[in-house]
């Protein structure tokens, strides 16, 4: 019982290890790496990991392709889903700032994601350059929209926009149209509704 037990610890660790890496600009991993890492049983890895993490306001978060968590995902689902670590509570202001993200570009992100919301989940590039061209330099809004898009916030296909697997991860979509819009929300007003 105590080599399982161990075995189980190392396996924890050594999921850890990998959900924190960072490859290609995006954080986390996919679900067929974990299982290659892990073994078969790697959701109740990663169930582990996450119950120790939670303590630090941590969380391992599964983002599935496409818009909507299935209820009773398959194996080949969880295969293709993203695992990574994210806080548990949106970021304040400050934090934000210290995690290396300047208070414009954020803005521009939630302008964007805004107005991609606003039009029904796409809308065309240019556009979003003409409204954010209004508030910043023409050079601020490419680097940043081309930003978004290899952080995994926005995804581009023939020049349309559309929200990716982190923005629909990080963000809180209803709690930023509230906020967009006036309405009351629950976060204190200090806090901003994503968590890059």
């Amino acid at each position: 019982m105590a080599e399982d037990t161990g075995a189980y610890v190392r396996r924890v660790k050594r999921a850890a290890k990998i959900i924190f890496y960072r490859r290609h600009r995006q954080p986390g991993v996919k679900g067929w790496e974990l299982r290659r890492a892990l073994g078969k049983e790697y959701i109740k890895i990663v169930d582990l990991l996450n119950h120790q993490l939670s303590s630090l306001g941590l969380q391992v978060n599964t983002v599935y392709e496409g818009s909507e968590r299935p209820q009773n995902p398959t194996s080949e689902q969880l295969d293709r889903a993203r695992f990574y670590v994210a806080v548990k509570e949106p970021l304040t202001a400050s934090d934000l700032v210290m995690s290396g993200w300047r208070v414009d570009d954020v803005a521009a992100l939630v302008v964007t994601v805004s107005y991609i919301i606003s039009k029904q989940g796409k809308a065309a590039r240019r556009d979003i350059e003409q409204i954010l061209r209004e508030k910043f330099p023409k050079w601020r809004v490419e680097r940043n929209l081309n930003r978004y898009i290899r952080q995994g916030y926005l995804n581009e296909v023939d020049d349309v926009l559309y929200l990716d697997w982190r923005a629909r991860a990080e963000i809180d979509q209803k709690t930023l149209i509230k906020l967009v819009i006036g309405g009351e929300t629950s976060p204190s007003s200090d806090q901003t509704p994503t968590s890059p």
